[in-house]
């Protein structure tokens, strides 16, 4: 790097404690590139850590910066990149893998146990004016694509890729547990993967309405004491997506299948062990699906996005600049005044 580069940014200090602090950035590897940072949305583990200081077994054991939904653009290259030069905007794909192990080998490398995944304890996130990242897990937008798209790119390629693992076949019927962002996306990415039929749930209602917006057939309180009867009075589930982390959800999902049907588990809560049916799914022979981040969507989601396919733009209903990350975090974690996705507008 030429000279040395000086970032800002929002540390998370302890629970609910933001500091802003200039740190100095390491230098610039050869196939590495230098990003100045113009989008980040907060994710639900970044509350998590936020309000309580770990999501699922990942525990924050000191100060921390979060955000890993990003977007730039290119400031200055490594002298070994060749995919990328000066002024190219991307959208950062948060994480990047050894690249040698067996999960990285076979494909899987959002497997890879010595990933380093942005704002997951210890490594720092993409919350600041700078970022260093791996030039091969920077994704050139498309010129039709926004830089607040860009950033939305990492939630959406959590819904693609819990499509492809549920493989999902047109004309099925799938139920959404959860209304919030990567519930959203799931709904985008099921329409756009042929689902038929989709309900989703939620005990928000405003976020059901935003649901009912973006395409969902069906909406339903969670909190129903009819809730599954009511599915099955008119509706043969195939696939469950579970987006809440919520235990009486991951039961409402199972208990609402068809014989043979999916739960694709993708929510997390701070509880890492949960009671479900087991010997109700081992009886209707009900699969479970883990889904954890994805591997090898980003490509096919800008194409779905620049297509016109999926539109994300809606999911964003706030806007915050970097001084005002505690304020943005504590909307994000009340989700009041409609709050779905909050973007940050790095200067």
């Amino acid at each position: 790097m030429s000279g040395e580069r000086k970032t800002t940014t929002g540390v998370l200090q302890g629970l609910r404690q933001f500091k802003i602090e200039e740190r100095t950035l390491p230098q610039l590897e050869p196939r590495q590139v230098l990003i100045r940072m113009k989008n980040v949305g907060i994710c639900g583990s970044d509350v998590h850590y936020f309000a309580h200081g770990k999501c699922g077994d990942f525990e924050i054991k000191g100060p921390i910066i979060l955000g890993h939904e990003s977007s730039g653009i290119v400031e200055e290259v490594g002298k070994l990149v060749k995919n990328l030069k000066v002024g190219d905007r991307v959208a950062i794909e948060p994480g990047v893998p050894c690249r040698s192990c067996h999960s990285c080998k076979i494909g899987r490398y959002n497997l890879c146990k010595d990933v380093q995944f942005l704002a997951t304890p210890p490594i720092d996130g993409s919350l600041a004016t700078f970022h260093i990242h791996d030039a091969d897990f920077c994704h050139k937008l498309p010129d039709n694509v926004s830089l607040e798209e860009g950033a939305l790119v990492e939630p959406l390629s959590v819904g693609l890729h819990a499509m492809q693992r549920s493989k999902i076949n047109g004309g099925d019927c799938v139920l959404i547990m959860g209304a919030g962002p990567i519930g959203l996306v799931c709904l985008l990415a099921a329409r756009a993967c042929g689902a038929a039929t989709i309900i989703i749930s939620d005990i928000n209602t405003q976020r059901l309405q935003v649901a009912k917006e973006l395409g969902a057939d069906l909406v339903l309180a969670a909190n129903d004491p009819n809730f599954i009867e009511k599915i099955h009075q008119e509706h043969s589930v195939d696939a469950c997506f579970e987006c809440s982390g919520v235990e009486s959800a991951i039961r409402l999902g199972i208990k609402s299948l068809k014989p043979g049907g999916k739960i694709v588990l993708i929510g997390r809560g701070p509880k890492p062990e949960l009671s479900v049916p087991l010997y109700h799914s081992a009886d209707l022979e009900i699969d479970i699906i883990g889904v954890f981040r994805y591997a090898n969507v980003y490509p096919s989601a800008l194409r779905m996005i620049a297509s016109g396919q999926i539109n994300v733009k809606k999911l964003i209903t706030h806007h915050y600049k970097l001084e005002q990350m505690k304020e943005a975090f504590e909307l994000a974690e009340s989700g009041a005044d409609g709050a779905i996705k909050i973007m940050f507008s790095i200067n």
